[in-house]
């Protein structure tokens, strides 16, 4: 004490170095006599490290939690014999037959007992009357360390009806540390802590359970349990050893956030939208796992006092926000805003990256009560490209919160895009309304640059200057009542149109000079009059 983070165990343990020990320890099937089984259990195990560790295998894997005992404690012995014989019991009894077989083996071993933070924890409640749970303390090495058998054999459902076999190693020899976060002994000398903690800190620290430590986390602000909102909003951060993926879910649901992932860890600001205390969960997993497990890692209690409606998120906003080390490895590099939220005045922005290698990007604006559908919203998006850079210009067709989704592919890959991540963009001001990009077609090429019109709608009876970025191309026309053609200069196609007598304005373009034919490439809408 203080942990030093290095390890989650109060000595050095090599796991590999007892494989051969635990195999052999589960294969031990003596159920008549506990001083048989021990000494069936040592024959493999020189050290006292070593039989402390046959003795915790056995016990882990052979006795079951006695969820009928629990319930209906005058029935139940917690003699060693017996819970030996019927290889069933409650935390008294796994403590006890871990303490005889220890003393049979030549070990000095405690019982202890005290407050456990267990099933039956409600976050932030007090711990009053006799003690609620029972573990050991053995003596190796020079100096006590703490195990809890109970846990460490498995798990009982949250209706507290049926136990499930799921080997826990935390538990063995758990740095006190970490020890004290969910147990609390009645003689706080057996915190194996200087100084010692109080029952009041024990009851407002934050749970961490074994998830939390397995995963490589390392700690978690605020460390109370219980967080008050101030002016609507709360945040919770998490550091880890780890790239790590996180979710979180408040009242089960994860609408009233905004989380970021960070190199080590991850950020939340959450916005419950009503008030009263809401129940919040953090979720994770290694991002190298396979399987989309998420383990819960930390449980908070939320007391808002007052709403933030300013802070209601669109529907679509997908977490975790904004781009990250999560959105580099997918190919999006050196982000012009490297935060989640976006806030413009004048409803117009521009974001830039620099793209990895053969990748084909889309992206979709999506508003919760928009009056346009998905396709026009899409038209308020234009890409650019500049050799490996990508910019994505915004002009918004209305005031409100708004999420851009950004989607990749390998432009190799015949599939489909997958979603890599999305932004919130924020824009108050009430008289921004403006008109959609003009409509690309497919002929239009990833580098060309529209300069000017950038607007999609072009006013009646103008003419109207046209500026556009291509190359390789022959010849370009603007066709509007009639056609215009641009001329080329320094690598732009530049000319007029006039926009009279007409409703839609396309520019076209032969590729080559030999063939008469042209290709659609752009198309301007045009004011009615």
């Amino acid at each position: 004490y203080p942990w030093d983070k290095s390890s989650l165990k109060s000595m050095p343990v090599d796991l590999q170095q007892f494989e051969k020990l635990d195999a052999y320890a589960l294969k031990v099937n003596i159920k008549n006599s506990v001083e048989e089984l021990v000494t069936a259990l040592l024959k493999q195990a020189r050290t006292d490290l070593e039989k402390v560790r046959a003795i915790w295998m056995w016990i882990c894997h052979h006795i079951e939690y006695d969820v009928v005992g629990y319930h209906n404690k005058s029935q139940l012995s917690s003699k060693p014999i017996d819970v030996l014989q019927t290889g069933k019991s409650i935390c008294e009894g796994y403590a006890g037959l871990f303490e005889q077989m220890c003393s049979i083996a030549g070990i000095q071993c405690m019982k202890l007992s005290g407050y456990s933070k267990g099933y039956s924890y409600k976050i932030g409640q007090t711990f009053t009357g006799d003690s609620d749970h029972a573990w050991n303390a053995v003596y190796l090495d020079g100096r006590w360390h703490l195990l809890d058998s109970t846990w460490g054999s498995g798990a009982v459902d949250d209706s507290f009806t049926k136990f499930t076999f799921r080997y826990n190693e935390f538990y063995f020899l758990t740095h006190p540390a970490l020890f004290i976060n969910n147990h609390f002994p009645d003689n706080s000398n057996w915190q194996l802590l200087k100084p010692t903690l109080t029952l009041k800190d024990f009851e407002n620290n934050m749970l961490h359970n074994s998830s939390f430590y397995k995963l490589g986390l390392l700690t978690a602000q605020p460390q109370t349990a219980v967080i008050r909102t101030v002016n609507g909003k709360a945040s919770v951060s998490v550091d880890c050893r780890s790239a790590t993926l996180f979710k979180f879910e408040l009242k089960g649901t994860d609408e009233h956030g905004l989380m970021t992932l960070k190199k080590h860890g991850m950020k939340l600001d959450i916005y419950p939208q009503k008030t009263g205390s809401h129940k919040l969960q953090i979720f994770a997993k290694p991002s190298k796992a396979s399987e989309d497990v998420y383990n819960c890692v930390l449980e908070y209690v939320v007391e808002c006092e007052s709403v933030d409606k300013a802070m209601r998120f669109p529907k679509g906003l997908h977490q975790p926000v904004g781009p990250s080390w999560f959105t580099e490895r997918q190919g999006f590099l050196r982000p012009s805003h490297p935060d989640p939220v976006i806030h413009t005045n004048d409803g117009r922005c521009s974001l830039t990256f620099t793209l990895g290698k053969d990748i084909s990007v889309i992206t979709l604006l999506h508003c919760d009560n928009s009056s346009l559908t998905e396709d026009k919203r899409r038209q308020h998006i234009m890409q650019i490209h500049r050799g490996n850079q990508i910019e994505l210009k915004i002009h918004l067709p209305h005031a409100g919160n708004f999420v851009l989704k950004i989607y990749a592919k390998k432009k190799s890959d015949l599939g489909n895009y997958d979603y890599v991540f999305n932004y919130l963009i924020t824009c108050l001001n009430t008289e921004v309304k403006w008109p959609a990009f003009p409509q690309v077609y497919s002929k239009w090429a990833e580098d060309y640059e529209i300069l000017e019109p950038l607007s999609g709608l072009l006013p009646a009876n103008r003419n109207v200057q046209f500026k556009l970025k291509m190359h390789g191309i022959a010849k370009v026309l603007v066709q509007a009542d009639d056609a215009h053609p641009l001329t080329q200069s320094r690598g732009c196609w530049e000319g007029t149109c006039n926009t009279s007598g007409c409703r839609e304005v396309f520019v076209m373009v032969q590729e080559n000079a030999n063939h008469s034919f042209y290709s659609h490439v752009l198309k301007y809408e045009v004011e009615s009059q």
